[in-house]
């Protein structure tokens, strides 16, 4: 099934690029948020990237106009009626998620897929509040998805092989390369991921030392382009926090407890980039 109309739930970072690959790859995308501040910040996220692609050569002028037109902003889930495949992309809250797959059950067209960008959140108990269980999948973009080449595709104990299929086949026309993963904790990139990060946690907190030297040695000892501290305050404290926390509980083991400083520094409201501080402090 070659999909021509989708829809994005959720316009923040993530959300509004994924609306803006899918538009640039032809596909007509209705971009929702119930709030109207985020849909407006989402649409002018856009035409801005999109204006740097142009301006550095990426992108001809007249593409980057027809896929701003391809978006349409919307309000409700409602909006998202005869779409042939939905992503969610709201904040990790599994019972805000499970409400949006309800809705969008309701209202996409017979034999829709419903994909969820989540980093953690089980796939197959995302399915299991639908009555399209084998239509739901995982389908986890990077950040920032407009320069990040890489797609998890994550399959639930239900999702059929056709589901999995044409969501490949739209990475892959989005211009992503795919990985396909089991329904585990933290898929594939954060269950690896994420342990690094947050031992890296524990290696500021026991002195080991500073932020920027284990950021550095990080960086220029394993070729990395960014040291663990410096990208948990990219990706947010509060959000590896989170993963940590799934990956504790589901898989049971504790070496995936999070660092105590790590969660110290959520509960002093410390977030990283999004909040001016974590590891580092930023300007506004």
């Amino acid at each position: 099934m070659a999909i021509e109309r989708m829809a994005v739930v959720g316009a923040g970072q993530m959300g509004s690029g994924i609306a803006q690959v899918a538009a640039q790859a032809g596909v007509a995308v209705t971009l929702i948020d119930v709030s109207p501040d985020v849909v407006r910040s989402g649409l002018s996220r856009i035409q801005k990237s999109i204006d740097k692609l142009v301006e550095k050569k990426k992108l001809p002028a007249g593409e980057g106009a027809a896929a701003m037109a391809r978006i349409r902003p919307a309000s409700r889930v409602l909006d998202a009626e005869g779409v042939q495949f939905a992503v969610e992309a709201v904040t990790e809250n599994e019972t805000l998620k499970k409400r949006i797959f309800v809705e969008l059950d309701a209202v996409a067209a017979p034999g829709a897929i419903l994909a969820s960008n989540t980093s953690s959140i089980p796939i197959t108990r995302l399915a299991a509040a639908t009555k399209r269980p084998d239509s739901v999948i995982g389908m986890h973009f990077m950040n920032p998805v407009p320069l990040m080449a890489l797609v998890e595709i994550i399959r639930g104990a239900q999702t059929s092989e056709a589901t999995y299929e044409t969501t490949r086949a739209l990475a892959e026309r989005m211009g992503k390369t795919t990985v396909l993963g089991k329904d585990f904790p933290g898929f594939i990139v954060n269950r690896i991921l994420i342990p690094m990060l947050n031992e890296a946690c524990f290696a500021l907190q026991e002195g080991l030392a500073s932020p920027e030297d284990i950021d550095l040695a990080m960086k220029l000892g394993c070729n990395h382009p960014m040291g663990p501290l410096q990208l948990a305050d990219f990706v947010g404290l509060d959000t590896c926090l989170y993963i940590a926390e799934v990956l504790h509980q589901g898989l049971g083991d504790d070496k995936y407890r999070p660092a105590p400083l790590l969660r110290q520094y959520v509960d002093a409201g410390w977030l990283g980039r999004k909040s001016g501080r974590g590891f580092y402090r930023y300007s506004p």
